[in-house]
């Protein structure tokens, strides 16, 4: 009788693994971007959207890991 091996079964948490990595870049990139563009504003364009630059840290982590 031969035994018979499934890969995929096996591999999965190698799958989930490189998932939650890639996830956790993709969530980074929009929060270095996000605080990138906040950054680029001047106080007056800030000021016009309700936001002090003390404010920026916080609105880029909501923007890429959520509340």
């Amino acid at each position: 009788m031969a035994l018979v091996s499934d890969i995929r079964t096996t591999d999965s948490g190698f799958s989930n693994f490189l998932a939650s990595i890639r996830e956790a870049l993709a969530r980074r990139k929009v929060y270095r971007q996000t605080l990138a563009e906040l950054r680029s504003l001047s106080n007056r364009e800030l000021n016009d959207l309700g936001m002090h630059r003390s404010m920026l840290t916080r609105i880029a982590l909501e923007a890429a890991y959520g509340k």
